[in-house]
């Protein structure tokens, strides 16, 4: 089984098993369609596709960040409906180096099936590679997922003021710096960054091909920037709990398991004006 990555020489051994399902995760946050219309036009065979806003994040509320975490019980459907259940080894991929498919990698993990991986270097490796592509939709059988939410993999906004205080926690934001600095913010009607929050945009996990660092790599990265604060105790963030797990991802294959998923990131933390905000302007 995969739980990390895996590459598209992998998968496309794999294309006819019938224990492995592949989710084509496309999504523009500029544009919610055009993942969707992407997938239409021509996609790897055999890959169902899941939408951002309608399959891995519940609604909007008052209080919530832009992509608040799905019911499980209803995620868990979809699962099902996509023919996943607990045998099935599950790689997930997008256009854009992981940002999107690395959701639907941690929610499965959130609701307890490990076998799950992100196909590394993403669809435009695969096609850079010459493996196939289709319009034809998939067949699919549907399974019975039953899912074992592990609740500790997620904190709330009270964890994170706590934990910006305390030298034995570190909160990340993976955003690009300029939006954590507070110079540009072009999906939130705040600019700036959490008090106490460090810098480290999950660009900074690839090489310039697109493909993941090695785990030698990206364990000298977050181990230098962690210092002695354990994987537990690191929380992930970004701007609505998306790429923030593509920093979790990346640090699980340097073997350094465990960070937390803050998922309403900054686009939840600024729906209350008693949260104090920095810039570095």
């Amino acid at each position: 089984m995969y739980h990390t990555l895996t590459d598209c020489h992998t998968l496309a051994l794999h294309l006819h098993d019938p224990d492995w399902v592949i989710v084509d995760c496309r999504f523009a946050l500029s544009d919610p369609g055009a993942g969707q219309r992407a997938y239409a036009a021509g996609h790897i065979p055999g890959a169902r596709y899941a939408h951002l806003n309608d399959d891995l994040s519940s609604a909007i509320t008052i209080a919530s960040g832009r992509h608040p975490l799905p019911d499980p019980a209803v995620l868990a459907g979809k699962l099902g409906a996509w023919g996943i259940d607990r045998g099935k080894q599950v790689v997930a991929y997008d256009d854009s180096f992981g940002a999107m498919a690395s959701r639907l990698w941690w929610l499965l993990r959130w609701l307890g099936h490990d076998a799950v991986a992100l196909l590394d270097g993403g669809l435009p490796r695969w096609q850079r590679e010459g493996h196939p592509m289709t319009t034809d939709l998939p067949t699919v059988t549907p399974a019975r997922f039953a899912p074992q939410v592990r609740p500790d993999m997620c904190v709330d906004a009270a964890k994170v003021a706590q934990a910006v205080t305390q030298e034995d926690w570190l909160v990340m934001d993976a955003r690009a710096e300029e939006r954590y600095n507070g110079e540009v913010e072009p999906l939130d009607p705040v600019a700036g960054h959490i008090p106490g929050a460090i810098n480290l945009p999950f660009e900074d996990n690839l090489h310039l091909s697109g493909r993941f660092a090695s785990p030698e790599e990206l364990r000298a990265l977050y181990a230098g920037l962690m210092e002695d604060v354990p994987p537990s105790q690191v929380v992930q963030m970004c701007g609505s709990g998306v790429t923030a797990c593509h920093n979790i991802l990346a640090m699980e294959h340097a073997g350094l398991p465990g960070a937390r998923l803050y998922a309403g990131s900054w686009s939840e933390w600024i729906r209350d004006p008693s949260r104090r905000i920095a810039r570095d302007e």
